[in-house]
């Protein structure tokens, strides 16, 4: 079967555009059910909207089960996706748009659902032994907005930042929010948890890196710094900033300066801005 346009008229494949995304209809009543209870237990996961899904069949990092398509949904947007599905194997079905909605929690989920593994994280440890002069880490303290996570984590997958390090608790974590906000870079990005971000910055600095805290208040502005060597950039929780115990470990604390009468930026705004720097001052030769 194929997915057909509005009732009484033939789908894209019928009106001379795009070929038919051929798909199993299955009964959302079941099929639904089944997965909102797998997703509940945790032993699966989704990421819905165009980019993410895209990102996750590119990146192949966790096992997609199904993709699941709203009946009526534009097949020219999907049609990569549904390629590179069948290509890998992966079962494709439409349903019933609320069936969607049912399983997103929202109707912001652009008519495709991927049922995935649940996301793993990666061992700080194994990060940190085989961290080299090029490394770069994020370090979270706090952020619990999941919104932010999923922009820093976009932000820094695009920086070419080595892994995402956060908090296990008061603090967001990878959930298919997180996964839509980031537009899929947490499919690329290695993101850990660790039980206490003070002595993982300790551990970290005896393993030669150099930890920069990131304050509004700082004296030094973000780009008087150099961001040489292996380098841990640490960036406080929405409103309350960087902890005390935290804060005294970095090395040093930068910020950057305002101009405006608001007097602070959004988190993940700071971490754009602190992030290219880096990765401009770390390109350039010795000599410049």
């Amino acid at each position: 079967m194929h997915l057909r346009g509005p009732e009484g008229q033939g789908g894209p494949e019928e009106q001379g555009s795009a070929p038919a995304i051929h798909c199993e209809r299955v009964s959302w009543t079941e099929s639904v059910y089944a997965e909102l209870i797998a997703l509940r237990g945790g032993t699966l996961a989704q990421i819905y909207g165009i980019g993410p899904v895209l990102e996750a069949l590119r990146a192949g990092a966790r096992r997609i089960e199904r993709i699941v398509i709203a009946e009526g949904a534009a097949q020219h947007r999907l049609r990569d996706i549904v390629d590179r599905a069948r290509k890998a194997g992966i079962p494709v079905r439409r349903e019933p748009r609320q069936a969607l909605d049912r399983l997103a929690g929202s109707q912001n989920h652009q008519g495709i659902i991927a049922i995935i593994a649940a996301a793993g994280y990666a061992d700080p440890d194994d990060l940190i032994a085989a961290s080299n002069e090029s490394t770069v880490f994020v370090l979270l303290d706090g952020v619990e907005d999941p919104h932010n996570l999923g922009a820093i984590i976009r932000t820094a997958e695009c920086a070419g930042v080595t892994a995402v390090v956060i908090p296990e608790r008061r603090a967001a974590h990878i959930t298919d929010t997180v996964v839509k906000a980031s537009a899929g870079a947490t499919e690329h990005m290695r993101v850990a948890r660790i039980t206490n971000l003070a002595a993982f910055v300790e551990e970290i600095k005896r393993k030669g890196f150099w930890v920069v805290g990131v304050e509004a208040d700082a004296r030094t502005a973000y780009t008087d710094y150099d961001y040489s060597g292996p380098l841990a950039l640490v960036f406080g929780g929405e409103g309350q900033g960087l902890h005390r115990l935290v804060r005294e470990k970095c090395d040093v604390m930068v910020s950057v300066p305002l101009r405006g009468h608001v007097s602070s930026l959004n988190v993940s705004v700071t971490a754009g801005i602190i992030l290219f720097e880096a990765v401009k001052k770390r390109s350039k030769t010795p000599s410049e």
